[in-house]
């Protein structure tokens, strides 16, 4: 084998290094991973419905399957953000609050010490109670939106502060909810009949549920009374 006078491998006669040679040489197995390809999307898909799924060890390894495959802590991040609001939601409020902490903490510690981070969050959101009621409800609202079902905002809704505004009626009628028994009053907010949030029984939301109930208690009383 061609050397210099130093003892070192000359040009002439390359080193080749192969998937296996490494594998040995370090005695680890290499994870098949392509940052822009199926690994990388198939993982995200794992994780996201493990979270989903309520499974926090299957969610902590996907985690720590793409941080040791050389993901961008990031994009992980991203992915726990989405979920906290689409999968969980009002249930857990609370879980927002820990993805957004959990992305504010990796894009400043970077990693390896972001791993803790994110697997901490992965485990709280597999964890908490579980509602899709508000993605639902933006979808719902998107949608109509999207499809031409554009409303006029009610008179009685619209700002006060410019000049002339009073002349157009603007405002008119409007009633300041904390003027009220319980911080409520019944009124017209829409100017439809539509709903687009149902909030289930889990969680936060069962308290959400039992507000809003009573809301629509308040609501049909004031109606018998308006009809009397």
């Amino acid at each position: 084998m061609p050397t210099t006078d130093h003892g070192q491998r000359t040009t002439d006669n390359p080193i080749h290094i192969t998937l296996t040679v490494a594998e040995e040489s370090i005695q680890r197995k290499a994870i098949v991973y392509d940052a822009t390809g199926d690994e990388h999307y198939d993982a995200a898909s794992a994780l996201i419905k493990s979270m989903r799924g309520s499974d926090p060890d299957a969610a902590v390894y996907w985690v720590a399957r793409m941080l040791e495959a050389g993901e961008d802590p990031r994009f992980v991040a991203r992915r726990i953000a989405i979920l906290a609001s689409e999968d969980i939601g009002n249930a857990d409020p609370q879980a927002v609050v820990v993805a957004a902490a959990a992305f504010d903490i990796v894009e400043k510690i970077g990693m390896p010490e972001a791993q803790l981070t994110l697997g901490q969050a992965a485990i709280y959101m597999a964890t908490a109670p579980k509602s899709n009621a508000s993605a639902m409800a933006i979808w719902g609202a998107m949608a109509d939106v999207r499809e031409g079902r554009t409303l006029p905002v009610p008179k009685h809704l619209r700002d006060t502060h410019y000049e002339g505004s009073k002349r157009l009626g603007h405002g008119e009628g409007y009633q300041y909810a904390h003027d009220h028994e319980g911080g409520y009053v019944k009124q017209d907010y829409l100017g439809v009949e539509k709903r687009y949030y149902s909030p289930t029984d889990r969680g936060f939301e069962a308290e959400i549920a039992r507000r809003l109930a009573a809301q629509n208690v308040s609501r049909s009383e004031t109606n018998a009374n308006e009809s009397t």
